[in-house]
């Protein structure tokens, strides 16, 4: 196959289940221990790492006490320190809550004050980041830190340096991002043993289903109910 695309994502997939399975057990269940006990888990990225965030939270086949966090610049200012410091204070972040902080080279200051802020508030920080890429980058934050240097939990979704993976001949640079698609597979790994997890303590894992199924809607909003007074909140 000359399409360099597939060979690609296999082989990133398979790092990924290779050298990620404790802490994907890690963060399952801290997700489901999260759920157990009626909290949120919550997720944040900027620019395209909002679509790691979205895989989350408000997901057919996800979890229903998830929120996604949405910064209103949409990450305009991410690399402008204190903007989501003040942003942060705004959130209902509680103690007990998940909050999954997505970045894939993890060392602007927006993901780092956004990590910093919830974890004040007593929330759990999962991080989804390049880490052996991240590890090479110098931080940007004056704390001296990257994302996986202040979070409770790394996945690392085992991307190079600058998410390009792909050579192309007559190209001076890599392209094609795979961050996406190796944090999806994290996301729904995470949420697979969660769910499990929850089914051998005796709990239904409270689940989306799809609306676009005969009754999905209404099975998604009765349940949505419980959770009301959090899901409803900024």
């Amino acid at each position: 196959m000359s399409n360099k695309v597939f060979p690609t994502v296999h082989e990133l997939v398979n790092q990924v289940e290779e050298t990620q399975q404790e802490t994907i057990e890690a963060a399952a269940v801290a997700v489901a221990d999260c759920i157990e006990q009626g909290n949120l888990v919550q997720a944040w990225g900027a620019g395209h790492s909002l679509a790691g965030a979205m895989e989350i939270a408000h997901r057919a086949g996800g979890f229903i006490p998830t929120k996604k966090i949405v910064e209103p610049s949409g990450g305009m200012y991410e690399g402008v320190e204190n903007v989501g410091t003040a942003f942060i204070k705004r959130v209902d972040i509680r103690p007990g809550d998940i909050v999954f902080v997505i970045s894939n080279s993890g060392r602007n200051p927006l993901c780092l004050d956004i990590a910093l802020g919830a974890k004040k508030k007593g929330a759990k920080i999962i991080a989804i980041t390049a880490l052996e890429a991240s590890k090479h980058l110098t931080p940007k934050h004056s704390c001296g830190k990257n994302l996986y240097e202040v979070s409770d939990i790394i996945l690392d979704n085992c991307v190079p340096e600058g998410d390009c993976a792909i050579d192309l001949d007559g190209y001076d640079s890599k392209i094609c991002g795979m961050s996406m698609i190796t944090t999806s597979v994290l996301v729904q790994a995470v949420t697979y043993r969660a769910a499990e997890i929850l089914i051998s303590r005796g709990i239904t894992p409270p689940m989306y289903k799809s609306q676009n199924i005969d009754g999905g809607r209404e099975f998604n909003e009765a349940l949505e109910a419980k959770y009301s007074d959090r899901l409803t909140r900024v």
